[in-house]
């Protein structure tokens, strides 16, 4: 997101804040497998990795969005459009995995160890990958005829490298691609996605389970298999800021598909969950909270409200939700930079001197397609203005 922006968009920032209440649950295991924690304010916190809720997002999309307009991300794209060349053309599997070697040769990306592996997972659209495949499409028999030396100098004529690099599906453009060894194909994101983290302390518990072997002979109390989950319940502060310019820039310059973008990110962030442990635990919510802030100045985490962790025997959710109020307003107060657009949807209506304070901080509360209606109009209004 700090990358350089070519188009001329606005500079604003979406920022999503979420409080999520998970039971008990091991969303996103440490190498002991134990779920994540880090050290806040002084106490031991539970904490959901972003790589682990960027995936979920992902996954996310794949339930409402083409599938065909979405990317995939492996060491084995050389299979993959292999596949695909002998899907589109008439060239058969040896032929079609010789010609996707030579047209990927020359974009320099690191072999990886296994024969026919990239070094690292390359996330590219499925379309981008069409789009190689259609450079060939109509001489595919001709080039699968010539030896490898011919092969290799016809398909310098081919720009397969601009095919990676415009035309950017969704998920590409708001995460970004990195290729540590071929600058070119590098896509800086548009998005960043703090860990998660409880807005008070955790402890670790573990649960102690037996599984019967349900065709044992033997009468004896034994059970087949015994083990241990480490698991914690939390009430989770979920942050993640879209810059606007970015992902316009990274989408081609489309108004709609970036105002689109943004509602499909702020969607499928706040309803998904990973799923580890999921069989095990089945511990899908929904958040109590989502208020969506644009800012013009700068992201703006508001994981501070946290910094002193929340107390309470009667329950955490809304007092987290009253300190995150609070930070927001004494935030705006305190640096003078009033944001373009907020709102909110929560489910703290039952409380009067919370729903005040959100009511406050980010105007009155709507349901979320309400939020996510509003934040396209403001979105739409912002890029129709002048640059």
């Amino acid at each position: 997101m700090t990358g350089p922006v070519t188009d001329t968009a606005p500079r604003a920032y979406i920022d999503v804040h979420i409080l999520q209440t998970v039971p008990p649950a091991n969303l996103n295991r440490d190498d002991q497998g134990n779920p994540k924690e880090a050290m806040f304010g002084g106490v031991r916190r539970s904490r959901v990795s972003s790589q682990a809720w960027k995936r979920a997002t992902r996954m996310h999309f794949t339930e409402r969005l083409p599938r065909e307009g979405l990317a995939t991300r492996t060491r084995r794209v050389a299979d993959v459009l292999a596949r695909r060349i002998e899907q589109l053309t008439e060239v058969p599997p040896e032929g079609s995995a010789r010609l996707a070697r030579a047209l990927l040769a020359p974009l320099g990306i690191k072999e990886g160890k296994k024969d026919g592996d990239t070094a690292y997972l390359f996330f590219y659209g499925r379309g981008q990958l069409d789009a190689v495949v259609g450079l060939i499409e109509d001489e595919a028999l001709e080039l699968a005829a010539l030896d490898d030396k011919a092969l290799a100098k016809r398909v310098e004529s081919f720009d397969v490298r601009g095919r990676f690099g415009s035309g950017h599906p969704l998920d590409v453009a708001l995460f970004g691609r990195m290729v540590a060894d071929v600058h070119a194909l590098k896509v800086d994101a548009a998005t960043q996605v703090a860990h998660a983290l409880s807005t008070h302390a955790v402890e670790l518990e573990f649960d102690y389970f037996t599984a019967v072997d349900d065709e044992t002979k033997d009468e004896g109390p034994g059970a087949g298999m015994i083990g241990t989950i480490g698991f914690n319940s939390a009430t989770l502060y979920r942050y993640a800021t879209v810059g606007l310019h970015q992902l316009h820039d990274n989408l081609g310059g489309s108004d709609e598909g970036t105002v689109d973008g943004v509602r499909d990110f702020v969607g499928s962030f706040a309803r998904s969950v990973p799923s580890g442990y999921t069989n095990s635990f089945a511990h899908r919510t929904l958040p109590s909270l989502v208020a969506v802030v644009v800012r013009s100045d700068q992201p703006v985490n508001l994981v501070s409200a946290f910094e002193r962790p929340v107390s309470s025997v009667r329950g955490i959710s809304e007092k987290s939700a009253s300190a995150l109020a609070d930070e927001h307003t004494r935030a705006v107060r305190n640096w003078g930079d009033t944001p373009s657009f907020t709102s909110v949807c929560h489910a703290y209506e039952d409380s009067a001197d919370t729903a005040g304070k959100l009511r406050d901080a980010f105007g009155d509360p709507v349901d979320f397609p309400a939020l996510l209606a509003g934040l396209g109009d403001h979105l739409a209004t912002l890029l129709r203005g002048p640059r």
